[in-house]
């Protein structure tokens, strides 16, 4: 028990005045009390930023989660050849295909089921904006695919326009009067007759995955940035990941100590604190500008995020070289491995988890970089795959930037959407360096 009342109460020396005991408890009493309010000031501080956190993932979550469910209208369509090749020229001219009134199809279509009388045109020009403008593209894919349907009647998932997609979600407030709305009540009759037939329906978004962009919200899609963004790393990785071990490894383990190479090191940190902004301009001068690299491709991107993340992953894996104890490298050289020897056969393999770890670190930072990319011109309006680096492209960052700009309320729910997918990234980037770091790291 005198062990332990030692450690909680400093033993006073003996033969001290009263006076002097009493300042001297009052001295400890008043150090133990600060130590608690810098504890729980700590806690404060922690719990505030976890508040902000959870408040900011709640408010993406909630406006974004609908995003990956969309509304859809099936219907039995009449590939009418009145309508498509009213002349019958498809054989001999293709483009006939092409042109057709693949809207009046649609129209059609919605209107037989819905009972509307087809000679009023204001009902079904009403009824028709029910549907998304994609409904043109459906069809043209569909019959230029198979011309064979026309003709024929087949049944046809269309998109569901932005309006009715959002108020069927029940993101529009119905109850409000039909003049403050964009939807009109004979819509919502219409709407509600569909989905008891079962025409009207709600899928999982499989578009907001394979989509390119466009002005059309229920339509706009991830599947351009994602290529891009999949364009970016490949890049960031074949180049900084070798150029920045190579050059750790030679101010780390070979160049001499002088002030050249701390010069070098002191540069190479300054650099790392650089607005990324900067790497932008950098890149827009050099990489376009000077070499005559094209706009918008994600090779260009590659390059000015490879420069940005280059000093990241040198200071990281310095760090996990010096983490690797001089014992490791004395007991290779005395055994007879030369210098090379001993960084690549010993000091490099115990140094990898970290090197790993400081890695995806990095490339997980550049996946979330927009400024850069924005001032070499990723910002474009990209609706095809980019079939290579040196094709237009965008980035996922980019896109949520570009949709946030939107004036459509729908395209609310995808930028929060594209928020909550890039989020899911970044997350899972950096678990896996928590991961690897756990799995592989050795203490010493």
């Amino acid at each position: 028990m005198s062990g332990i009342a030692s450690t909680t109460q400093p033993r006073l020396p003996q033969g001290l005045s009263p006076d002097v005991r009493v300042r001297r408890d009052i001295g400890v009493k008043r150090r133990y009390a600060a130590e608690r309010r810098f504890r729980a000031y700590g806690i404060i501080a922690v719990s505030f930023g976890l508040v902000f956190l959870v408040i900011l993932i709640s408010t993406v979550v909630r406006h974004g989660y609908t995003a990956f469910v969309q509304t859809s209208i099936t219907l039995p369509v009449e590939f009418t050849e009145k309508v498509i090749d009213p002349e019958n020229r498809r054989a001999t001219d293709p483009a006939t295909l092409v042109m057709a009134d693949y809207p009046a199809l649609a129209r059609n279509a919605l209107v037989k089921a819905l009972g509307i009388d087809p000679a009023n045109h204001l009902f079904a020009r009403q009824a028709l904006d029910m549907i998304s403008d994609n409904a043109r593209i459906v069809l043209r894919n569909e019959v230029s695919a198979n011309p064979s349907v026309i003709g024929t009647t087949m049944k046809v998932t269309f998109l569901a326009s932005a309006n009715i997609d959002s108020a069927y979600k029940g993101q529009i407030d119905l109850s409000v009067p039909e003049k403050d709305r964009k939807v009109s009540d004979r819509q919502i009759a219409w709407m509600k007759q569909l989905a008891a037939s079962g025409a009207l329906h709600e899928a999982f978004n499989i578009g907001l995955f394979t989509s390119g962009n466009s002005s059309r919200p229920e339509a706009a899609g991830l599947g351009v940035a994602l290529i891009g963004s999949l364009y970016l790393m490949l890049t960031v990785l074949a180049l900084a990941l070798p150029v920045g071990v190579a050059t750790s490894i030679y101010l780390e383990e070979f160049a001499p100590k002088n002030r050249l190479t701390d010069f070098i090191e002191v540069n190479i940190n300054n650099l790392a604190a650089v607005p990324s902004i900067v790497y932008g301009l950098l890149g827009l001068s050099v990489f376009i500008n000077f070499m005559g690299l094209p706009r918008s491709a994600s090779l260009v991107g590659g390059l000015v995020l490879s420069l940005m993340t280059l000093p990241m992953i040198i200071i990281a894996t310095r760090s996990a070289l010096r983490a690797v104890p001089p014992s490791i490298r004395s007991a290779a050289l005395g055994l007879g491995a030369s210098r090379m020897q001993m960084v690549f056969h010993h000091v490099l393999p115990l140094a990898m988890p970290g090197i790993l770890t400081g890695t995806i670190l990095g490339l997980a930072h550049a996946l979330g970089e927009t400024a850069p990319l924005l001032l070499i011109g990723m910002v474009a309006f990209v609706t095809d795959y980019p079939k290579s680096p040196l094709d237009p492209s965008t980035a996922l960052p980019v896109q949520i930037y570009m949709w946030a700009n939107e004036a459509e309320r729908a395209f609310v729910e995808r930028t929060s959407g594209a928020i909550i997918v890039l989020l899911f990234f970044l997350v899972a980037m950096n678990i896996g360096a928590i991961l690897l770091r756990r799995r592989f790291e050795r203490r010493w």
